[in-house]
């Protein structure tokens, strides 16, 4: 569909009081179209940075800082795997996304005119070819599954021994997350399922899901969409069917060291391949352009085993390489005929059936129906290979940990009483090595079993629970101290003495933050850790997985009771960190003060003012700050949603800002008050109560 006329002609556009578009169309690819369009209109500033991203190019109009990323992003083939992907989908699918593609064109210029940051850069809009919604939907995940963990194991293996490599699991790499939990009828007020819970991502502005409605005579779906990618791949309510994910915490991706060296007439490269061989290695230069600055030339190299990510000095065999291998590039397919899929899904059946076809991000599923069908599974595509695969990089050259070429079984479980997936170890088990820790899932589903009650306005206060059960083992060790300062005493009385929640008007909770802060950054500084404690080297897109005092901070309980360190004294340690934190004065603040929302922009507002929240990384409300580093948080709940099987109208969702990409418009961060208060607004549904807007 690329007339934009008779488009306009067959769709139409409504809003609800938050500014959340419902569309309403004549046919599927008019819908997808229109989603475009309107996508376009609402974030044409979003959707630009992240094809650009995507296609690493962000650096030509937002500077030297995203050069990292780009060179990442053409090192790893980002936008050519996308490519390959969209060259192998079926021709109803690619008819799908095109009708979204051409929408976002045709709403291009219109979006980019309300948005003053085009000009404040130079940026111009250009036209988006087919596969962009594929590329951005790679570039959003490929760093979900944490192969970069593997960079992180090898490093401490390296400084503490093989033992070692999995000493800092959190149980989990503390970057990404999700809560979900599905109560089924026998345990609601209406005797109808619930599905409820949060994505926990990186806060961004604007904000990484958006709230839509997608009518059309086929179907009629609300969810959050990802602004880019057409559908509702994570989230959705068809009316008679619901579904939503967390990360499943699997591996699935694997890093081989390479060894290269020159061809014989010095015109190529060359790697040792896994049968003795040396194999042609694909080579060719891109330039990144950057404003401001000098263009910087990045060489891209890939081998039979996926591109290469991390190159040594010089392509002569010194050094290291580490070459990527990753499904969708293996496969060439993103499992997005997957996505029209579920929204034409009426039953778990259908769910289920869609799901079959999942490829990546590796999710566990939740999905309920108003019939009563319930279902609890893993989808996504992880491959057969070697288990030391998944622990760090191995030899490339070593035929044990070639992919076997078939895929895992992926898990599903019946649900009794009421399911809960809060990215611990569980059904994904088999899939993963690291998960995260079980207090957010116990917690739910301690909250879950003290009523059969349930109703979708009383989830709120699950979303809302700030204890913090990770506290216990650090506090455990307290009371065994002995000869304390008077002010150490005192200190450890009122420790003693919280309620061990991170409630947002908590002086308590922000005593703690300081008292664990002091403690992390004491143990970090233990000879032990030496060698971990340099400034990290390789590609910088990686050095969030490889600075100490983050891993310490995270994996600090696993690090109280471990065996593997005995010459780290951790009562020694915890003990002058009480009596640091005490001699410094316990600082009387209520949390929210000093626990504030950082959420990342590509343009940063100066004088945005955020507000400061409850909980903690290991809280159900899950607003991760980086313990040893910093009390603010940059990773929360980027949505939240509750599905009603009863009645669709009753269900409620809020994200971080809201439905409007554009700086100071009245939706641009009208949910976030709400937001901040673990406060959801209703789902509207009746097409009377809504705003429709001239096209």
């Amino acid at each position: 569909m690329t007339n934009e006329s008779s488009a306009r002609a067959t769709y139409e556009v409504f809003r609800d009081p938050w500014g959340i578009p419902h569309l309403r169309a004549s046919d599927e690819l008019t819908l997808a179209y229109a989603q475009g369009r309107v996508t376009a209109f609402d974030r044409a500033w979003q959707l630009e940075v992240e094809r650009h991203r995507a296609q690493g190019s962000s650096a030509a109009f937002l500077g030297a800082d995203s050069v990292a990323w780009d060179r990442f992003a053409r090192q790893c083939r980002l936008d050519d795997t996308a490519r390959r992907c969209h060259e192998a989908l079926d021709a109803r699918t690619a008819a799908w996304v095109g009708a979204y593609v051409d929408g976002v064109n045709d709403g291009l210029a219109a979006g980019a005119a309300r948005d003053e940051r085009f000009a404040r850069t130079g940026l111009t809009p250009t036209p988006w070819d087919p596969w962009v919604p594929l590329s951005i939907w790679t570039a959003t995940h490929v760093l979900f599954a944490g192969f970069a963990t593997k960079l992180w194991r090898e490093r401490v293996s390296r400084a503490l021994g093989d033992d070692a490599v999995t000493l800092f699991a959190t149980d989990g790499p503390g970057t990404a997350g999700s809560n979900g939990w599905l109560v089924p009828g026998d345990r609601t007020t209406s005797g109808c399922a619930i599905i409820a819970g949060d994505p926990h991502r990186f806060i961004e502005d604007p904000g990484v899901y958006q709230q839509i409605r997608l009518s059309c005579p086929d179907y009629d779906v609300l969810g959050l969409a990802v602004p880019g990618v057409p559908g509702l791949g994570h989230f959705g309510h068809t009316g008679s069917a619901a579904w939503a994910i967390t990360n499943a915490m699997a591996d699935y991706q694997d890093l081989y060291a390479e060894r290269l060296r020159p061809t014989a007439d010095g015109t190529g490269v060359e790697a040792l391949g896994p049968e003795g061989a040396w194999e042609p290695v694909h080579r060719h230069t891109e330039t990144i352009a950057v404003a401001g600055g000098e263009d910087v030339e990045v060489e891209v190299l890939e081998t039979a085993r996926g591109p290469v990510i991390v190159h040594p000095d010089e392509v002569s065999g010194a050094g290291q390489s580490l070459s990527l291998r990753y499904p969708p590039r293996v496969r060439e397919d993103l499992g997005f005929a997957v996505l029209p899929a579920l929204l034409r899904a009426r039953t778990v059946a259908d769910i289920d059936r869609a799901l079959d076809g999942w490829a990546e991000p590796v999710n566990v599923v939740h999905a309920a129906d108003s019939a009563g069908g319930l279902l609890h599974r893993v989808a996504g595509a992880v491959p057969l290979r070697d288990g030391a695969n998944r622990l760090r990089p191995v030899p490339a050259w070593d035929p044990r940990h070639v992919w076997q070429g078939g895929w895992a079984e992926t898990p599903a479980e019946p649900v009794q009483g009421f399911a809960v997936m809060a990215n611990a170890r569980g059904i994904a088990s088999p899939l993963g090595v690291e998960f995260a820790p079980p207090h957010r899932a116990n917690r739910i589903r301690e909250l879950l079993s003290g009523s059969a009650d349930w109703s979708p306005k009383a989830m709120a206060d699950v979303h809302a629970d700030t204890h913090l059960a990770s506290a216990e083992p650090l506090l455990a060790l307290l009371p065994a101290f002995e000869g304390l300062t008077p002010a150490a005493e005192a200190l450890r009385a009122r420790l003693l003495a919280w309620d061990r929640h991170m409630a947002a008007d908590s002086a308590d909770a922000t005593v703690f933050a300081a008292f664990r802060t002091a403690t992390v950054r004491r143990f970090a500084a233990d000879p032990v850790f030496a060698d971990l404690a340099g400034a990290p080297t390789g590609p910088e897109v990686f050095h969030p997985w490889l600075y100490l005092v983050p891993r310490i901070g995270y994996a600090l309980e696993g690090l109280l009771g471990t065996t593997l360190l005995p010459a780290l004294d951790r009562t020694a340690h915890v003990r002058a960190a009480l009596e640091e934190t005490a001699a410094a004065g316990a600082p009387d603040t209520p949390w929210a003060e000093v626990h504030r929302l950082a959420p990342w922009s590509a343009l940063p507002d100066p004088q945005a003012e955020w507000p400061g929240l409850g909980g903690d990384h290991d809280c159900v409300n899950a607003t991760s700050s980086v313990p040893g580093f910093t009390d603010l948080t940059a990773r929360a709940s980027a949505a939240r949603y509750v599905w009603d099987l009863a009645r669709r109208e009753d269900s409620l969702w809020a994200v971080p800002l809201g439905a409007d990409g554009v700086t100071g418009t009245p939706h641009h961060r009208d949910q976030l008050p709400l937001w901040a208060r673990c406060e959801l607004v209703p789902v509207v549904t009746d097409w009377a109560r809504l705003t429709k807007e001239s096209i």
